[in-house]
Order: structure tokens, then C-alpha cells, then sequence
């Protein structure tokens, strides 16, 4: 039927142009954003889990950053370390030195005690923003610094944090090179004499609020068995110093694993979302190119529909 009040094909036209229209602005949105799935009210469930995963992933870079952090402390402490072999190797070389017929005691502790205050600038030095794992100045040190590794959530969605921790477990609990409160670090520590049996409680050097025990040096009167004692001293405590150098390198590996991995569980994240919310762009082009043609073509069967009541109001006149 043909009417000239109600118009049943431009209706239809007009009616097909909005959902045309509407499924032009979601293909625009996809090919403007990149994604599918935008807001809740796209996808719920793949809105909800993109957002607590894309939350996760940036909890993984801030522990990347701390990984960072950690590694960068411990590459100082284990640099420092190595200078502090250096330093004592060269302090038993002059304790060796000692030994020979003619060599003046004197002299020779004027270079150990150079030597001793290199190791104390080298320990203080090796610091990282404002943390420094060679000096023990109260107990709170004596727990192994902690290096933030990672962020989990489990199944039933809760979160931890998971962590590295530098242990003290080396020669009497410690592995601080200089302990500056008490009878623990490796050149303060009395240990050392005590495990050779030496006849004196010999410790490289004093800690600076602790002279409990006997410094190594020389004087005119030192004899050759103090000098032999203060060798073997030496020496137990290069090994131990190398035990904490070797920890330090562990600790430096399983921090650059860690970071390793963290990058790839990042990535995988990310991909994971992709996977959920990316709109894939090729598909998304061809079905707007697709839309405008649609789009024209009702456009036109608008345009023929109106014109059919004019048609008629002339067969009228």
C-alpha cells in the first residue's frame, strides 16, 4: 500500500541508517583505540580480568625497579669486596715481608696501617643510596638486606610478595667486612684467631666504638711466632672474605634470573590481555570499508523512498 502520510520504506531506511551508524562508531572506536573490549560495559568478564592483570603488570615493573635497585646494591658491595681481597692479600704480603732478617717493623706498619685505612675508606664507600651491606653499625644489620623479586596472585586471588634476601650466613654470621659495635664482621672478629689457636685474640682492625681485642701491627718488639700468627689470622680471614665475595656473586645471578624472568611474566601478561581485549585492526578496517558501502547504499534507498510520495502527489495534480 502507498500512502502520502506514512512513509513504511523511508522508516525502514531510517531505522537500517542508525544501527548501520552505531556499528560504524564501535568499528571507528576499535580502529581509534585498538581495542575490543574498552570498557565493562564492551565485555565484563574480559574487562575485569584485563584490568586486574594490566594491575598486576604494573606491580611487576615496580618490582623490576626493586630488582634494579638490589642489583645495583649488591654489584657495590661486591665490587667493594674484591678491592677489600686485594687490599688484605697485599696486607699479608707485608706481614710476610716482616719475616725477613733487616726489615724494619716500623716501616712495614706504616704501610699495613695505610693499608687498614684504604679498608675502612673502601668499606664506607661502598655504598648505594645511602645502603652499604660491608658495615655493621648495630643490629639491625645483621639481618640480610631484602630485594623485592616479584609479585604473584594465586587462584583464590590473593597477592604476595615475593622477595631475595642477602643470607649472613658466612663465618660466625656475618659477612660484613667491618663491624663497628661489637666482635662480629670478618676483620673485627676475634673468631678467627681463636680458630687457629692462636696464643692472641688477634682482629685486623678495630671497630670504631669496640677495642676489645688485638689489633694487628708491628713494633720493634713483635716476634717472629706474633707475626706467624697474625699470617695465619690474615689468611683465614682472606678465605672468608672470598665465602662473602662468592655469596655477593650468587646473590647478583639470582637477582638477573629474577629480573629475566619478571620481564617475561610481564610480557606474557600483556600478551594475555591482548589476546582478550585487542581489536584485531585488519578486521576491524575491512568491516568499516564494509559499513561505509552499507552505509551509502541505504543513504540511497532513503533518497528513493522519499521521492515515492512526490511521485505520487503529481499523479494527484
Amino acid at each position: 500500500m502507498t500512502s502520502i502520510i506514512t512513509n513504511n520504506g523511508a522508516a525502514s531506511a531510517v531505522d537500517h541508517l542508525r544501527t548501520i551508524s552505531a556499528q560504524r562508531s564501535d568499528r571507528q572506536q576499535e580502529v581509534a583505540t585498538g581495542l575490543r573490549v574498552k570498557d565493562a560495559s564492551d565485555n565484563s568478564a574480559y574487562w575485569s580480568i584485563a584490568t586486574i592483570m594490566n594491575s598486576d603488570t604494573r606491580a611487576l615493573s615496580a618490582a623490576r625497579d626493586g630488582l634494579d635497585f638490589g642489583a645495583a646494591a649488591a654489584d657495590t658491595a661486591s665490587v667493594g669486596m674484591r678491592m677489600a681481597i686485594d687490599i688484605v692479600d697485599e696486607i699479608k704480603k707485608k706481614l710476610l715481608n716482616a719475616l725477613e732478617r733487616g726489615v724494619s717493623h716500623d716501616k712495614v706498619n706504616f704501610e699495613i696501617t695505610e693499608l687498614k685505612q684504604e679498608l675502612r675508606t673502601l668499606a664506607e664507600g661502598s655504598t648505594f643510596n645511602g645502603v652499604n651491606w660491608l658495615i655493621r653499625k648495630s643490629a639491625a644489620d645483621d639481618v640480610g638486606p631484602e630485594v623485592v623479586s616479584g609479585f604473584g596472585r594465586s587462584a583464590d586471588g590473593t597477592v604476595a610478595v615475593q622477595t631475595l634476601v642477602f643470607e649472613r650466613q658466612a663465618h660466625y654470621g656475618t659477612n660484613h667486612l667491618i663491624d663497628e659495635d661489637s666482635n662480629t664482621g670478618i676483620l673485627t672478629n676475634a673468631g678467627f684467631a681463636a680458630d687457629v689457636g692462636a696464643a692472641t685474640d688477634w682482629v685486623l682492625m678495630h671497630g670504631r666504638n669496640q677495642t676489645l681485642h688485638s689489633e694487628i701491627g708491628l713494633d720493634a718488639s713483635t716476634t717472629p711466632d706474633q707475626i706467624e700468627e697474625m699470617l695465619v689470622v690474615t689468611d683465614q680471614m682472606l678465605l672468608a672474605m672470598t665465602d662473602a665475595s662468592a655469596d655477593l656473586g650468587s646473590l647478583g645471578m639470582r637477582i638477573g634470573m629474577q629480573k629475566d624472568f619478571a620481564y617475561d611474566l610481564s610480557a606474557n601478561n600483556t600478551r594475555g590481555v591482548g589476546r582478550l581485549v585487542d581489536a584485531d585492526l585488519n578486521d576491524s578496517a575491512t568491516r568499516l570499508r564494509a559499513i561505509d558501502v552499507q552505509q551509502s547504499l541505504t543513504t540511497a534507498a532513503l533518497s528513493i523512498a522519499n521521492q515515492a510520495p512526490l511521485a505520487m502527489m503529481k499523479l494527484l495534480q
